[in-house]
């Protein structure tokens, strides 16, 4: 069965929708990013420049001034290069119910001057209608698993940029730098960007003992124990881990080379695959965990014996930041570093 990352958090979802009330979705590498392919230059006076993505590729002629931001968190990067677009896409997860924007968002709109910025209700599916209101001459979905016809339908609003190849495998680095290239941002501009959050990055790992520790990210639905998916290090998430200075485990390793997807799916029989995995990040509480060590075939994981195991709430921004973008590292990283650290401590 082909994931799709809606499909696999939403399964994940069910954990907390009781607790939690919240609809949990799922949300880039450490070092090298794959070069998305663009043409043109951004800096002479006849602006004109061509993105290469997964449906082909979109040539920009004009320097875009009204800017649509589709799926997740691909406003992030605009946002922290000063520019503000004229609409995003609601946050479904990590926020308490009735809220649209994740803190860290609605701070920088804030800091642009903007109180009430559009945003879509698009959890349900893209509303072309809202989208084609904000008269955008950009749509920019670089992270994001939108289908061809999805794609067909928003370029015949704006020129669209979709992921480079895989559906949710656009990592923050890569993300940055597409978008300012979309956008006609100087080259300079973005990798200042991203060379200031690896130094933050960095100063903040270096202050840590998890350096060198095996990290995995996992989803196992509540109500499906005999599954586990686990995200792999083409997905945010796990390759989060890797600039966080964790390893990947050799298991996780293993499953990338099989697979197709940003995760892979294991019955609970074949957990103990993962035995090497020191610490597991998963979305969860407390409860959660006492219910993973009671399991019979969960419960003997190395990892989940010992308690070794850092959680997200699913109603918390922190679980919607393990998916990375430039604002959100800045703003949760100390939190996130001392949850991965007190479930290291029962490593």
């Amino acid at each position: 069965m082909k994931l799709s990352r809606r499909m696999l958090v939403l399964d994940s979802a069910a954990m907390f929708a009781g607790a939690l009330g919240t609809t949990l979705l799922s949300a880039c590498s450490n070092g090298a990013q794959q070069d998305n392919s663009t043409q043109g230059s951004a800096t002479d006076g006849a602006f004109s420049v061509t993105i290469d993505h997964a449906f082909g590729s979109t040539t920009i002629t004009s320097r875009p001034s009204r800017v649509v931001t589709l799926a997740w968190n691909n406003h992030e990067p605009i946002l922290a290069l000063g520019i503000t677009p004229v609409g995003i896409s609601a946050a479904n997860f990590g926020v308490a119910h009735g809220e649209k924007m994740l803190p860290w968002t609605k701070e920088a709109f804030q800091k642009l001057g903007v109180d009430a910025p559009t945003v879509f209700d698009d959890t349900d599916g893209i509303d072309f209608e809202a989208v084609s209101d904000t008269a955008p001459d950009v749509i920019l979905c670089p992270y994001s698993g939108y289908t061809q016809a999805d794609y067909d339908k928003l370029s015949q609003i704006a020129p669209t940029v979709a992921y480079p190849q895989k559906a949710w495998s656009c990592l923050w680095r890569e993300q940055t730098r597409i978008e300012a290239r979309a956008l006609g941002k100087e080259e300079e501009e973005a990798e200042r960007l991203i060379a200031d959050l690896e130094d933050l990055m960095r100063q903040k790992v270096s202050q840590s003992r998890i350096a060198g520790q095996a990290a995995a990210f996992l989803n196992i639905p509540p109500t499906d124990m005999g599954t586990v998916y686990v995200y792999l290090p083409s997905d945010p998430r796990g390759a989060y881990l890797a600039d966080l200075g964790f390893k990947t485990p050799e298991s996780v390793t293993a499953l990338a080379g099989s697979e197709d997807s940003f995760a892979a799916t294991l019955s609970a029989e074949q957990a103990d695959r993962l035995n090497d995995v020191d610490i597991a990040v998963t979305y969860g509480d407390e409860a959660f965990l006492a219910q993973l060590q009671a399991d019979p075939l969960l419960g003997r994981l190395p990892c989940i014996q010992h308690g070794a195991v850092a959680l997200l709430k699913g109603d918390e921004p922190l679980a919607a930041s393990c998916t990375p973008g430039p604002l959100s590292i800045p703003a949760t990283i100390d939190q996130y570093l001392d949850v991965l650290s007190s479930a290291l401590e029962r490593a």
